[in-house]
């Protein structure tokens, strides 16, 4: 039998039916990001209608026997529905051109990010953000505000401190099932919305380690982090108006910068074990993620448990010890260490699935033909003799090869292991080894 379902382990390719469940599960999350106008809006439950009037032949209208005994996808896209809690908004009048802060408000923001490029870039940030702190415990018109998130099982803690005139004040946030860039995103709305609550504040500082998360406020293009944008928009629209030297900064502080005050809320955000007293709905992305997660694990499970993975499969150890698992993440677990050469990724896939030009596999599929092992030491040319016992190759023994490392290293090493070779060359290698 062939070893499909193990060579497509390797290569990282999902079985069909597991890739078209996680299409589908992507298909029901994107109709969540259509505009309200859409027309699949109105066959929805009532409760996520908003400018659209309800179909006659909605699932609103349906009778509890009806609702359950049907089945499809647009059922299937409602249940979802009610999963997640709403991440976008493009028809929000704040992403509209003429009405954007871009376009209003352009000169009343601004983004210093930390440079890599340059050799004392970290102390350089780290003078600036002194600076500022300096600045601010001496003018009472501005707020600083510290922001970072972690995510610990499946939950996200979200700390901000603001700095007002030297008083400190402390806010911690959690929720469950977001992951870590919403988080990011929440505890600055948070932040701005404390500061623009205090009358006399002419400047806001933001300094965050994810600067990338502060950039998306300002993204009209549709995202799905769009509910927090908007609310934050019209926050910052709101005190842009009330003086026009009002502003706001964000200053980018990367954890490696090991700036003090960031570095006392990014411990916090460790530290803090909150649990969840009551089930919640989760985010559009932690959705997404989490359904892939599922369907990884289904594919895992079923791999080890039943004979896709084969009775000849090669299990081999990461560089933690642990049985490498499949995935399709990045290529694969197992392309990662020996697809940069064809040759090489050849050989090693015959040697972990045991098809290969070896007395073993002879045995198995052409008995009439030689088996024998060419060293003379053991009967059968097995894989397992190949690579731990057999002196034609590298003649040593390594217990640890076990480790796909080691493995690729003695692939490397002995190049015409696990190959078809011709009669010129198996002359070659007799000759150099012997």
């Amino acid at each position: 039998m062939f070893p499909m379902f193990s060579i497509e382990a390797i290569m990282g390719l999902i079985p069909i039916n597991l890739h078209l469940q996680k299409l589908s599960g992507r298909s029901q999350l994107w109709a969540h990001s259509l505009p309200p106008i859409y027309i699949i809006w109105s066959l929805m439950e009532p409760n996520f209608l908003s400018s659209t009037s309800q179909h006659l032949s909605s699932l609103g209208v349906l009778t509890k026997h009806q609702h359950e005994s049907i089945k499809g996808h647009l059922v299937n896209i409602d249940n979802r529905f009610n999963e997640v809690f709403p991440s976008f908004a493009p028809l929000h009048p704040k992403f509209s051109l003429g009405f954007r802060v871009i376009d209003t408000f352009s000169d009343h923001f601004s983004f210093n990010l930390f440079s890599k490029q340059k050799n004392d870039g970290l102390k350089m940030c780290i003078h600036q953000l002194d600076n500022i702190v300096i600045k601010s415990s001496s003018i009472p018109l501005l707020a600083l505000i510290i922001t970072d998130a972690s995510v610990k099982s499946n939950i996200a803690t979200s700390i901000l401190h603001m700095h007002i005139c030297n008083k400190p004040i402390s806010k911690t946030l959690h929720a469950v099932h977001i992951i870590s860039t919403k988080a990011e995103l929440f505890t600055i709305r948070c932040g701005i919305n404390q500061a623009t609550n205090h009358n006399d504040i002419s400047k806001i500082i933001v300094v965050t380690d994810s600067i990338h998360a502060a950039k998306k406020i300002f993204d009209p293009s549709s995202h799905l982090y769009q509910v927090h944008s908007a609310t934050i928009l019209n926050e910052l629209c709101i005190f842009f108006s009330h003086h026009q030297d009002n502003s706001i900064e964000f200053w980018e502080c990367p954890s490696c910068c090991n700036w003090n005050l960031h570095k006392v809320v990014d411990k916090e955000t460790k530290v803090f074990n909150p649990i969840p007293l009551f089930p919640c709905k989760m985010s559009w992305d932690f959705s997404k993620k989490s359904q892939c997660d599922n369907i990884t694990n289904i594919w895992k499970m079923t791999f080890q448990a039943s004979d896709f993975e084969g009775k000849q499969f090669l299990n081999l150890l990461d560089g933690d010890d642990n049985i490498i698992e499949p995935s399709y993440i990045k290529g694969g677990a197992w392309l990662k260490y020996f697809g940069h050469l064809n040759s090489l990724c050849t050989r090693a896939s015959r040697a972990i699935t045991n098809h290969a030009p070896i007395g073993e596999y002879r045995l198995r599929f052409f008995p009439r033909e030689e088996f024998r092992c060419p060293c003379g030491m053991y009967p059968i040319e097995s894989r397992c003799h190949i690579l731990y016992e057999c002196r034609r190759f590298n003649e040593y023994w390594n217990p640890w090869r076990d480790s796909i490392n080691h493995f690729v290293m003695f692939l490397e090493t002995n190049l015409s292991v696990f190959a078809f070779l011709d009669s010129t060359s198996s002359s070659v290698v007799s000759r150099t080894h012997n």
